[in-house]
Parts: structure tokens; sequence; C-alpha cells
């Protein structure tokens, strides 16, 4: 049966924080499945970075189909979860069934993938000590968010702990999607092997 992959966002996410990975994961056969608040057409955005800018700019990009919402989804069916950045996960982290979904990611030690923006939607989850004594990155703008979950920020660019790959920005996808991908590859080896047993 083909791996599920389940990809966590909404309207601001970053174009190719969610059409790069979204493509990766088809691209090895597996399902990906994009949830949001709501089950619509989603706007995403383009981030860029300008010299003389101390932040990144914005501007409209492509529109996203949405194919579950949230509310409906079962988490036990998905074998990993992807949060992509941009301005989505400050807004989805304020929806009440995220953190069933996230805390099922978490118990059942399965891959997941934070990139940029994405560490913000772990703060919708009460109970903290799931990032006790754990390091991950993301947009050096989220550092404060990073270390309020009660992890180490890391200052390189990619970085796996465990189950968790996470990665600065944009330009490190290829370094993200390759990481979440082995995590990936290696569940799916760990079960072709125990049903050999």
């Amino acid at each position: 049966m083909s791996k599920r992959v389940l990809i966590l966002t909404g309207d601001g996410a970053e174009v190719l924080e969610v059409y790069y990975p979204l493509y990766r994961v088809k691209e090895e056969g597996y399902e990906a499945v994009v949830a949001a608040p709501r089950r619509k057409v989603l706007n995403t955005v383009c981030h860029d970075f300008i010299d003389g800018w101390d932040t990144f700019t914005e501007k409209p990009a492509h529109l996203l189909a949405a194919d579950i919402s949230f509310a409906d989804v079962d988490p036990s069916q998905f074998d990993a979860v992807l949060i992509p950045g941009g301005r989505a996960p400050e807004f989805i982290r304020n929806d009440a069934e995220l953190p069933r979904i996230l805390q099922h990611f978490l118990d059942a030690d399965k891959p997941i993938g934070a990139i940029c923006h994405g560490a913000q939607v772990f703060l919708s989850l009460k109970d903290r000590t799931y990032f006790r004594g754990r390091t991950m990155t993301a947009y050096n703008a989220c550092k404060l968010e990073v270390e309020s979950l009660g992890a180490e920020y890391a200052s390189e660019t990619l970085h796996v702990d465990g189950n968790l790959v996470s990665g600065h920005a944009w330009p490190d996808l290829p370094g993200f999607m390759r990481e979440f991908l082995s995590l990936l590859g290696r569940t799916s080896d760990k079960e072709a092997a125990s049903s050999v047993q």
C-alpha cells in the first residue's frame, strides 16, 4: 500500500514550500493530501529576499485546492506530515482541530517536516514536553517561538532530530525533502521487514 503524507496548510502558504513538497511526495509514488481549516481553494504567496530589506517581500502566487478540512482528518490514516511555512502557520495554529492532528504524529513518532514558519503550528499544543531536549531550526524570525516550545534553536538551515526534519526557508527545500523522504523510506523499510517475519 502506498504511503500517505498529510500536508497541513492554509491561505498565505509560501508557494514553493507547499508545491515543491507536494510534487516530490507524488514523484516518489506516495499519496499527498492537502489539509486546511476548510476544504477550499487556497491562496498561496511568494516570499522573496531583496537586497536592502531586513525582511522578505510577499506577493500573490498560485492557487491550491485543499483536499480535506482539519476536522475531517484521521491522522492515523497517514504515515507522515509536512508543514509548509509562509503566513499560513500563524493562522492555522488557531484551529481547534490542529493539536489533535499534531499530537498523533508526535505520539506515534512518525516523520514530521516543518520548514520556515511551519514551527509556529507547534505553539497550538498545550503540552510542550514534546520539544524539551530537542533541537530544530526555522526561519530566523521564528527563533523565539522555537525556544518558547522548549527546543534548542539550531542556526544551521537544515536540522534532523529523530523523526523531526526542520528547515529555514525555501532555498533549503532540496535538503529538507531529501531528509524527510529518507525518514519516510526508512519507515517503509521497517514495515516491510516486520511483515516478512
